[in-house]
């Protein structure tokens, strides 16, 4: 395999390695920059990049666990092709304990278009896998969603975008690429990618032209305005499939509380996120990607409480919030220790007051209006709900009756009393 040459060739840079807040320990995440050579020892295919992955996978106690991998220290580019007008280019790396990716590309006589992504991942590498239950490699194969770009025109995406097939979520920045390089000169024309194009105004800095001048005999000091709550987040329904039947039916509104500097609100809004996972017939995973920016995983497993008698619950949650413009994990955290959320099996959860979920000393998850089926979901619908004792209001009556009672009670004894002992007075006067 040819290794990829260092940064000081100009081939291959170094980032500083990431911390991944509410997880110990440092992530770091290299950039590639493969350059693939002809005959002539010109350049033909061009590609620089940083990627990650996150891969749910099954654990020896069968549970669901959400995993980091990243590229490591040592990236080779062992069976790269520079492609032609017959044969399609090819990128593949290959980097940590048998961890391999590469895509490859056609053309047109106007446009080239990625066409296949293949990314396989060994469970056999314990660092990233410590615990997996199946052991070896695991291929994913995903087309590539972006659209064609003009031959000849470099493709440039500096902002993060995510792929997501089956258990892996793909995430890439920092994109500089073009197959297919004419004349051995990594063209200075771009096509950028639509992340990266501006939607809203730039903001206008300060200068002497724009600035008011403010007098200063005015000695009053001018009013604040309180910061504005935040306010509860919407609702959103969300569902999976397994093959045309639906597995698993959510309806929740979701709100992150991550503690950094100072206290953040972060509202999940239904209308950008996107729901995937996994369906199980004892394990269950719904990931919610909220414009690429967060991610969160809800993990459900079945229990039996008796011989006869199932039922499921909450076990796991992971949140990781990402930096919309480069991808890079802003803060991440997992809990695997919840028992929540149980209702019997074939029916579904339900509580419509807020509840806080603890993920780690900086994040918190709040969850509204929320009713969950993970399993034996039937004819697209919601079965009977099982309620929290939050909504259950039949508690209180009783409380609030007996009470009453007990103060109508005492005021009837104490009159009694009280009569009793004017009557009493009354005689003696006699």
């Amino acid at each position: 395999m040819e290794p990829v040459r260092p940064a000081a060739a100009s081939r291959r840079r170094l980032l500083l390695p990431l911390l991944l807040l509410g997880v110990s320990g440092f992530f770091q995440s290299h950039a590639v920059e493969v350059d693939i050579k002809d005959a002539s020892n010109a350049t033909c295919l061009y590609a620089n990049w940083m990627m990650r992955f996150l891969i749910t996978y099954e654990s020896n106690t069968s549970d669901y666990k959400t995993t980091t991998l990243n590229l490591s220290s040592s990236v080779t580019h062992d069976g790269s092709v520079c492609g032609n007008d017959t044969q399609a280019a090819l990128v593949a790396v290959q980097f940590g304990e048998g961890h391999s990716w590469s895509i490859n590309f056609t053309k047109t006589n106007e446009t080239f278009q990625g066409d296949l992504i293949t990314f396989t991942y060994n469970t056999n590498d314990t660092a990233v896998f410590p615990d997996a239950k199946r052991k070896g490699p695991v291929s994913v194969v995903v087309k590539d969603p972006t659209h064609p770009v003009q031959l000849n025109n470099v493709y440039v995406c500096h902002n993060a975008d995510f792929i997501e097939a089956e258990n892996v979520t793909q995430i890439f920045w920092n994109v500089t690429l073009q197959p297919f390089v004419q004349n051995g000169t990594v063209s200075k024309k771009e096509s950028r990618c639509r992340a990266d194009t501006p939607t809203s105004a730039p903001t206008v800095l300060p200068t002497t032209a724009n600035v008011t001048t403010v007098s200063t005999t005015t000695l009053s000091p001018a009013p604040t305005t309180p910061p504005k709550p935040v306010e509860n987040p919407d609702t959103g329904n969300y569902s999976l499939k397994s093959g045309n039947k639906t597995c698993l039916l959510a309806t929740v509104g979701l709100q992150l509380n991550v503690s950094q500097d100072k206290p953040l609100l972060i509202n999940i809004n239904p209308k950008t996120t996107i729901a995937d996972g996994a369906c199980g017939n004892t394990t269950a995973t719904l990931k919610l990607n909220d414009g690429n920016s967060t991610l969160i995983s809800f993990t459900f497993v079945v229990k039996n409480t008796s011989a006869s008698v199932q039922k499921f619950y909450l076990k796991e949650v992971n949140v990781t919030l990402l930096n919309r413009l480069n991808g890079s994990v802003i803060s991440s955290a997992d809990n695997h220790n919840f028992s929540k959320w149980d209702a019997f099996l074939g029916s579904s959860y339900m509580c419509r007051k807020e509840q806080t979920l603890d993920i780690s000393e900086d994040i918190q998850v709040h969850t509204f209006n929320l009713r969950i089926q993970p399993f034996l979901v039937e004819a697209n619908k919601f079965a009977t709900a099982q309620e929290c004792s939050l909504d259950d209001d039949s508690i209180l009556i009783p409380i609030v009756v007996g009470a009453a009672l007990a103060v109508l009670i005492a005021i009837i004894v104490v009159a009694y009393i009280i009569g009793r002992r004017k009557s009493y007075a009354g005689y003696q006067t006699l």
